[in-house]
């Protein structure tokens, strides 16, 4: 069965852009239109993209055949390897997405003797916001993700702890007026006029919004960004006090321009794993590569 077509498909719907798509999928621009073209024709006519000189999105009947294109290419590699049990070596390829302290981390580990004991088994990595790993896993656009565990995970993921770390609140260590004196016993006239530096979304932000609830005041937010090490660079700008976990500061290369200030009460503690849809561990690969995690 010639599966190129479907993965064609699919890079042109996560890139929207012909000449990215065509380089990922090592065809030119023309054959990977051609290859559309072919299934739109076979599906009837529907159009699958709307397109024109500038822009590329998809239809909702394009939206509706990337979920069976990425269903389909999951099974079929499923049912490939199982036919394929004599076989001794396990083959294709495996995406993972996690932040850039995370690659650092953890990924050297996890993933070096795996490499050794399954070479045929090509590694993607893909960094970003944590906050959006759970999202891109359970949208099917990565394999596995490392990320914080939720307050309540969705039960369709399966998730295995690698590390806990706490938050911890940062500030420069130039003195600043807005800096509060006495962060263990927090006021909120201590903190009202604090520019804080925030992540935009994820479990950091979440706890952030909590504690300052609890002390009855909204964050004077100066600004929001995605991704913890953002927030360690701005912070030792001097632009604000910002919220991190530790294990992003301690991996910091500005870790010297900062310093942790011992606010009371402390922020709940981030348990870091590594998550997979549980359907998804059917097959050989990914269950190969969840079976090397030992959980902490």
């Amino acid at each position: 069965m010639d599966m190129r077509p479907l993965r064609h498909f699919l890079a042109l719907a996560d890139t929207l852009h012909f000449g990215r798509a065509s380089d990922a999928c090592h065809v030119s621009p023309s054959t990977l239109s051609r290859s559309i073209r072919q299934l739109e024709e076979s599906l009837g006519g529907a159009r699958l993209f709307e397109r024109d000189n500038r822009h590329v999105a998809l239809t909702r009947h394009g939206e509706t055949f990337q979920r069976f294109a990425r269903e389909t290419l999951a099974q079929w590699e499923q049912l490939r390897l199982s036919l394929n049990s004599e076989a001794q070596l396990l083959t294709g390829e495996i995406s993972v997405y996690c932040s850039v302290t995370a690659s650092y981390s953890f990924l050297y580990e996890l993933l070096s003797e795996f490499r050794t004991r399954h070479p045929g088994i090509e590694l993607k990595l893909h960094t970003g916001d944590p906050a959006e790993a759970m999202a891109r896993v359970l949208a099917g656009d990565e394999d596995m993700a490392i990320t914080p565990r939720p307050r309540q995970a969705p039960e369709a993921l399966a998730f295995k702890s690698l590390t806990r770390s706490p938050l911890v609140f940062i500030a420069p260590h130039d003195r600043h007026d807005w800096i509060p004196a006495t962060p263990e016993s927090p006021s909120a006239e201590q903190w009202r006029e604090v520019p804080m530096i925030l992540s935009e979304a994820g479990l950091s932000r979440k706890y952030s919004d909590t504690w300052f609830r609890a002390l009855g005041i909204a964050p004077r937010i100066y600004a929001q960004v995605a991704g913890h090490e953002a927030i360690v660079s701005m912070v030792g700008l001097g632009f604000g006090v910002g919220v991190v976990p530790k294990i992003v500061l301690d991996n910091s290369p500005l870790v010297e321009r900062v310093r942790v200030l011992p606010v009371k009460p402390e922020l709940p503690h981030y348990d870091v794993g590594l998550c997979v849809l549980e359907r998804r561990l059917r097959s050989p690969l990914i269950r190969a590569l969840w079976d090397e995690v030992v959980e902490r």
